[in-house]
């Protein structure tokens, strides 16, 4: 099984950069839409033209796995699936205000897990030509170069990543608990992409991330932060049916000296 992974990756970092060369040309052109779901998200008709694309590519190649997406496939009938089905997670734009801003903060992710375990991850940030990487057991990596997370041990020397949700409703905790980790830590950065900011965290750009995300915002970015040495675990008690390999609900992952410290000040 050991060789399907590595095949399954390498497949998975050549669709996410050909994914980007579809994103960076969307841009360079201006040729997309923007729509809203839901009334306030913002969805690009590149959104949906990447989704496309990446779920196509992975049908045709195996096409008894199944496939979790933010665009085309949003949900995931759990208990009807085959143990030991691989699931692939997608999210074709990580930061899609970001990418219709033009920002570079855009990442294409790919996740891939079975049962409880997450198997591998590719994040791809096109306008950055980074790729991150990551198979279980196998180390993280970033343009083939291994990673490593920070030798963080205080928080007050840390710097911390997180997210604010479209929806406003939990917005007053949000910023108390906001407010706790920026007097406490050295500062906190808002990048706009989830996988990102995970991967981030792997390469020791940052010390910590938390917040409350989809599957396919984190599926691909935990692993490769996994790998790196980064800590994961959970500042909320989950309250949602995602299996666990890609809950993202209070999400929190840091370099381990800092974990037990920003949990309980979370």
């Amino acid at each position: 099984m050991s060789s399907d992974y590595d095949q399954w990756l390498s497949f998975a970092k050549q669709l996410a950069q050909d994914a980007g060369e579809l994103i960076v040309e969307a841009r360079k052109t201006a040729t997309f839409d923007r729509n809203y779901k839901l009334h306030h998200e913002l969805v690009t008709s590149t959104d949906i033209a990447v989704d496309t694309f990446i779920c196509e590519k992975i049908a045709a190649t195996f096409p008894h796995h199944k496939i979790l997406s933010e665009e085309s496939f949003p949900e995931l009938d759990v208990d009807s699936l085959v143990d030991g089905v691989p699931i692939w997670v997608i999210d074709p734009i990580d930061g899609t205000v970001n990418f219709a801003h033009g920002h570079h903060h855009v990442a294409v992710s790919i996740g891939l897990f079975i049962g409880s375990t997450r198997i591998l991850g590719v994040v791809y940030a096109p306008f950055l030509a980074e790729c991150y990487s990551a198979l279980r057991g196998k180390g993280a990596y970033c343009n083939d170069q291994k990673l490593f997370v920070s030798a963080a041990s205080a928080l007050r020397n840390a710097l911390v990543a997180t997210g604010f949700p479209y929806q406003k409703a939990s917005l007053p905790d949000l910023i108390e608990r906001l407010s706790r980790v920026l007097h406490a830590c050295q500062d906190v950065r808002r990048n706009g992409s989830a996988a990102l900011d995970l991967c981030w965290v792997a390469a020791g750009r940052l010390d910590a991330y938390y917040e409350t995300v989809k599957p396919w915002d984190m599926a691909a970015g935990a692993l490769i932060a996994e790998e790196a040495g980064a800590r994961l675990g959970y500042f909320l008690a989950p309250q949602v049916a995602w299996p666990e390999a890609v809950n993202g609900e209070g999400l929190l992952v840091s370099t381990p000296a800092l974990y037990d410290d920003l949990k309980a000040l979370l």
